[in-house]
């Protein structure tokens, strides 16, 4: 198979992440930008953009507000997909996984990297709930910080979610539209890689 240049090497997290890089150089605002693609009970698709914070040795991993539409969703199918897409690159990375929360001391540190703001955010936001007022909740900011001062520990409700793929397609902008696609994938976690090309 001719997979070589942009699309050589045997592991797609050391490829992502080599992509990322690239895009880190070149895109104007948040190369780590995927849309995050999950389903309601009833079925009914839904898609927003978030920031990926982690590419783990066979994972990636997002942070959110477990009460959230895209935590509920996700954690309730239990499968999710998402793209990033660099239009300075002309590149994207699609991925479709299995949903597991990220609950524990990477989630620690991640919500302590934060800034002070973002931390006490994240306990008074009732986050994807109706919101009567943008002062109603700057009122709830200023009712959190007096009561979890300027240290505060991560909320319960919020923390990582992490997508294992069993799936992973590179693509890349090709002359008459004639892209080029490779497909990974896998029967689960603990499975060996298949890569196919595809057409465009």
């Amino acid at each position: 198979m001719d997979r070589t240049g942009i699309f050589a090497g045997e592991d797609p997290f050391a490829l992502v992440r080599a992509w990322l890089t690239e895009a880190e150089a070149s895109e104007v605002n948040d190369p780590n930008a995927i849309a995050l693609a999950t389903v309601d009970d009833a079925g009914m698709p839904n898609a927003r953009v978030v920031l990926l914070k982690d590419i783990e040795p066979g994972a990636f991993v997002f942070y959110t507000n477990y009460a959230s539409k895209k935590a509920q969703e996700a954690e309730g199918a239990g499968k999710a997909a998402f793209v990033m897409h660099w239009k300075s690159l002309r590149r994207q990375v699609r991925v479709r996984g299995l949903v597991t929360r990220e609950d524990g001391a990477p989630a620690d540190a991640y919500y302590a990297s934060r800034s002070l703001k973002s931390r006490l955010g994240a306990w008074a936001s009732k986050q994807s709930e109706p919101l009567s007022s943008r002062a109603s909740l700057m009122a709830d900011v200023a009712r959190v910080t007096l009561e979890h001062g300027t240290n505060p520990k991560r909320p319960p409700f919020w923390g990582g979610l992490r997508i294992t793929p069993v799936e992973i397609e590179f693509w890349a902008d090709g002359a008459f539209r004639l892209h080029d696609r490779f497909r990974w994938t896998r029967a689960d976690a603990a499975s060996p890689w298949s890569v196919e090309r595809l057409n465009p």
